[in-house]
Protein backbone atom coordinates (compact mmCIF):
# COMPACT_ATOMS: atom_id res chain seq x y z
CA UNK A 1 0.00 0.00 0.00
CA UNK A 2 1.51 3.35 -1.08
CA UNK A 3 2.24 5.97 1.76
CA UNK A 4 0.35 9.17 1.09
CA UNK A 5 1.67 12.42 1.63
CA UNK A 6 0.41 12.81 5.08
CA UNK A 7 -0.43 10.38 7.28
CA UNK A 8 -4.64 9.65 7.43
CA UNK A 9 -6.24 10.56 10.65
CA UNK A 10 -8.78 7.71 11.21
CA UNK A 11 -11.29 7.60 14.58
CA UNK A 12 -12.68 4.57 15.79
CA UNK A 13 -15.59 5.43 18.05
CA UNK A 14 -18.63 3.41 19.14
CA UNK A 15 -20.42 2.48 21.94
CA UNK A 16 -18.75 0.76 25.13
CA UNK A 17 -18.04 -2.97 24.99
CA UNK A 18 -18.30 -2.57 20.68
CA UNK A 19 -14.69 -3.84 20.13
CA UNK A 20 -12.66 -0.82 19.60
CA UNK A 21 -9.57 -1.63 21.26
CA UNK A 22 -9.48 -4.96 19.54
CA UNK A 23 -10.00 -3.80 16.29
CA UNK A 24 -7.99 -1.08 17.02
CA UNK A 25 -4.82 -3.28 17.89
CA UNK A 26 -5.63 -5.36 14.39
CA UNK A 27 -5.93 -2.33 12.86
CA UNK A 28 -1.93 -1.48 13.59
CA UNK A 29 -0.71 -4.73 13.20
CA UNK A 30 -2.22 -5.05 9.45
CA UNK A 31 -0.94 -1.29 8.75
CA UNK A 32 2.27 -2.07 9.74
CA UNK A 33 2.18 -5.74 8.22
CA UNK A 34 1.53 -3.85 4.48
CA UNK A 35 4.40 -1.21 5.72
CA UNK A 36 2.52 1.26 6.03
CA UNK A 37 3.52 3.55 8.93
CA UNK A 38 0.61 3.56 11.44
CA UNK A 39 0.54 4.39 14.98
CA UNK A 40 -2.27 4.44 18.08
CA UNK A 41 -3.51 6.89 19.96
CA UNK A 42 -6.10 6.73 22.98
CA UNK A 43 -8.04 9.03 24.10
CA UNK A 44 -8.09 9.43 27.42
CA UNK A 45 -4.67 9.39 26.92
CA UNK A 46 -4.00 8.22 30.85
CA UNK A 47 -0.32 8.77 30.89
CA UNK A 48 -0.42 12.31 31.06
CA UNK A 49 -1.53 14.70 34.18
CA UNK A 50 -4.56 15.70 33.17
CA UNK A 51 -5.36 11.59 31.70
CA UNK A 52 -4.58 10.74 35.27
CA UNK A 53 -7.43 13.37 37.03
CA UNK A 54 -9.45 11.58 34.45
CA UNK A 55 -8.85 8.62 35.38
CA UNK A 56 -9.30 8.78 38.85
CA UNK A 57 -12.37 10.12 37.89
CA UNK A 58 -13.32 7.17 35.70
CA UNK A 59 -12.97 5.08 38.57
CA UNK A 60 -15.42 6.75 40.54
CA UNK A 61 -13.10 7.74 43.35
CA UNK A 62 -13.56 11.41 42.88
CA UNK A 63 -16.65 13.60 42.12
CA UNK A 64 -15.92 16.74 40.04
CA UNK A 65 -18.61 18.88 37.96
CA UNK A 66 -19.88 18.00 34.69
CA UNK A 67 -18.72 20.66 32.98
CA UNK A 68 -15.14 20.63 34.78
CA UNK A 69 -14.48 17.16 33.38
CA UNK A 70 -15.68 17.85 30.21
CA UNK A 71 -13.39 20.57 29.81
CA UNK A 72 -10.38 17.93 31.03
CA UNK A 73 -11.54 15.31 28.35
CA UNK A 74 -11.22 18.00 25.91
CA UNK A 75 -7.89 19.42 27.69
CA UNK A 76 -7.09 16.04 27.22
CA UNK A 77 -6.76 15.98 23.41
CA UNK A 78 -5.40 19.98 23.40
CA UNK A 79 -2.54 18.28 24.81
CA UNK A 80 -1.71 15.80 22.07
CA UNK A 81 -2.81 18.52 19.35
CA UNK A 82 1.00 19.26 18.47
CA UNK A 83 1.94 15.97 18.36
CA UNK A 84 -0.33 14.53 16.27
CA UNK A 85 -0.52 16.87 13.33
CA UNK A 86 3.44 16.51 13.59
CA UNK A 87 3.21 12.63 13.08
CA UNK A 88 0.62 13.07 10.38
CA UNK A 89 2.79 15.31 8.36
CA UNK A 90 5.75 12.65 8.91
CA UNK A 91 3.66 10.35 6.72
CA UNK A 92 2.17 8.41 10.03
CA UNK A 93 -1.40 7.12 9.81
CA UNK A 94 -3.06 7.84 13.47
CA UNK A 95 -5.64 5.47 14.98
CA UNK A 96 -7.74 7.18 17.28
CA UNK A 97 -9.35 5.23 20.01
CA UNK A 98 -12.02 7.17 20.62
CA UNK A 99 -11.86 11.11 20.03
CA UNK A 100 -14.08 14.12 20.29
CA UNK A 101 -17.65 12.84 19.40
CA UNK A 102 -17.51 10.09 22.19
CA UNK A 103 -16.38 13.03 24.73
CA UNK A 104 -19.23 15.17 23.23
CA UNK A 105 -21.98 12.23 23.61
CA UNK A 106 -20.85 10.95 27.13
CA UNK A 107 -20.97 14.21 28.40
CA UNK A 108 -24.68 15.39 26.65
CA UNK A 109 -25.81 12.26 27.99
CA UNK A 110 -25.70 12.87 31.63
CA UNK A 111 -28.69 15.33 31.43
CA UNK A 112 -31.68 13.80 32.72
CA UNK A 113 -33.36 13.69 29.27
CA UNK A 114 -32.36 12.01 26.11
CA UNK A 115 -31.30 13.96 22.93
CA UNK A 116 -32.16 15.99 21.69
CA UNK A 117 -30.74 18.44 24.02
CA UNK A 118 -31.44 22.04 24.31
CA UNK A 119 -29.30 23.75 21.84
CA UNK A 120 -27.06 25.98 23.84
CA UNK A 121 -27.62 25.41 27.41
CA UNK A 122 -25.31 23.38 30.14
CA UNK A 123 -24.22 19.80 28.43
CA UNK A 124 -25.80 20.31 25.32
CA UNK A 125 -23.99 18.90 22.04
CA UNK A 126 -23.47 22.28 21.05
CA UNK A 127 -21.38 23.51 24.30
CA UNK A 128 -19.52 20.07 24.31
CA UNK A 129 -18.47 20.61 21.24
CA UNK A 130 -17.07 23.99 21.29
CA UNK A 131 -13.93 23.52 23.17
CA UNK A 132 -12.59 20.82 20.43
CA UNK A 133 -13.10 23.62 17.93
CA UNK A 134 -9.87 24.07 16.09
CA UNK A 135 -8.24 20.29 16.95
CA UNK A 136 -7.68 18.05 13.90
CA UNK A 137 -10.44 16.90 11.90
CA UNK A 138 -10.63 12.42 11.18
CA UNK A 139 -10.33 11.70 7.14
CA UNK A 140 -12.75 9.28 8.09
CA UNK A 141 -14.59 8.09 11.69
CA UNK A 142 -15.33 4.16 11.45
CA UNK A 143 -18.11 3.94 13.91
CA UNK A 144 -18.67 0.48 15.90
CA UNK A 145 -22.26 -0.29 15.90
CA UNK A 146 -23.72 -2.55 18.68
CA UNK A 147 -26.79 -3.54 20.62
CA UNK A 148 -26.98 -2.44 23.88
CA UNK A 149 -27.93 -6.36 24.70
CA UNK A 150 -24.76 -7.41 22.56
CA UNK A 151 -22.44 -4.95 24.60
CA UNK A 152 -23.76 -5.58 28.01
CA UNK A 153 -23.23 -9.59 27.18
CA UNK A 154 -19.35 -9.03 26.50
CA UNK A 155 -16.80 -9.68 29.28
CA UNK A 156 -16.31 -6.40 31.53
CA UNK A 157 -19.16 -4.65 30.85
CA UNK A 158 -20.59 -2.29 33.98
CA UNK A 159 -17.18 -1.68 35.50
CA UNK A 160 -16.60 2.07 34.95
CA UNK A 161 -18.79 5.18 35.64
CA UNK A 162 -20.48 5.33 32.21
CA UNK A 163 -21.44 1.80 31.52
CA UNK A 164 -25.26 1.66 32.88
CA UNK A 165 -28.19 0.73 30.19
CA UNK A 166 -29.76 4.45 30.66
CA UNK A 167 -26.39 6.24 29.81
CA UNK A 168 -25.72 3.68 27.33
CA UNK A 169 -29.62 4.29 25.24
CA UNK A 170 -29.05 7.91 25.70
CA UNK A 171 -25.33 7.73 24.31
CA UNK A 172 -26.88 5.48 21.27
CA UNK A 173 -29.23 8.56 20.76
CA UNK A 174 -26.46 11.27 20.68
CA UNK A 175 -23.98 9.40 18.21
CA UNK A 176 -26.95 9.42 15.68
CA UNK A 177 -27.35 12.78 16.44
CA UNK A 178 -23.53 13.39 16.28
CA UNK A 179 -23.79 11.21 12.94
CA UNK A 180 -26.18 13.32 11.23
CA UNK A 181 -24.57 16.82 11.62
CA UNK A 182 -23.98 18.29 8.08
CA UNK A 183 -20.77 19.78 9.59
CA UNK A 184 -19.06 16.52 9.24
CA UNK A 185 -21.51 13.56 8.42
CA UNK A 186 -19.47 12.84 5.19
CA UNK A 187 -16.87 11.51 7.65
CA UNK A 188 -18.92 8.75 8.88
CA UNK A 189 -18.20 4.96 8.16
CA UNK A 190 -20.67 2.93 10.09
CA UNK A 191 -19.55 -0.57 11.10
CA UNK A 192 -22.10 -3.71 12.21
CA UNK A 193 -19.54 -4.50 15.39
CA UNK A 194 -22.05 -7.36 15.98
CA UNK A 195 -20.15 -10.24 14.04
CA UNK A 196 -17.54 -12.19 14.72
CA UNK A 197 -14.19 -10.46 15.24
CA UNK A 198 -12.74 -11.42 11.75
CA UNK A 199 -15.84 -10.39 9.74
CA UNK A 200 -16.12 -6.60 11.69
CA UNK A 201 -12.49 -6.20 11.20
CA UNK A 202 -12.50 -6.69 7.41
CA UNK A 203 -15.45 -4.24 7.15
CA UNK A 204 -13.20 -1.57 9.70
CA UNK A 205 -10.44 -2.36 7.09
CA UNK A 206 -12.62 -1.18 4.00
CA UNK A 207 -13.48 2.23 6.32
CA UNK A 208 -9.84 2.46 6.66
CA UNK A 209 -8.63 2.18 3.09
CA UNK A 210 -11.29 5.11 2.46
CA UNK A 211 -9.92 7.21 4.82
CA UNK A 212 -6.62 6.80 3.74
CA UNK A 213 -8.05 7.50 -0.50
CA UNK A 214 -9.23 10.85 1.36
CA UNK A 215 -6.11 11.79 3.30
CA UNK A 216 -4.25 11.65 -0.21
CA UNK A 217 -6.78 14.00 -1.57
CA UNK A 218 -6.66 16.04 1.38
CA UNK A 219 -2.76 17.73 1.31
CA UNK A 220 -3.74 19.65 4.53
CA UNK A 221 -5.24 17.95 7.98
CA UNK A 222 -9.03 19.94 8.00
CA UNK A 223 -9.65 21.45 11.62
CA UNK A 224 -13.15 20.63 13.20
CA UNK A 225 -15.51 23.25 13.21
Amino acid sequence: MASPTRGALIAIEGLDRAGKSTQCSLLLDRLRAENHPATLQKFPDRTTPIGQMINTYLQSSTALDDRAIHLLFSANRWEARDSLLETLASGTTILLDRYIYSGIVFSAAKQSHPSPSPPHGPLSTSWCRSPDVGLPRPDIVIFLDISQDAAAARGGYGQERYEKAEMQARVRALFEEMRADERDKEDWWVVDAGGDVEEVADAVWAGVQEGIRRAKQRPAVRAIE
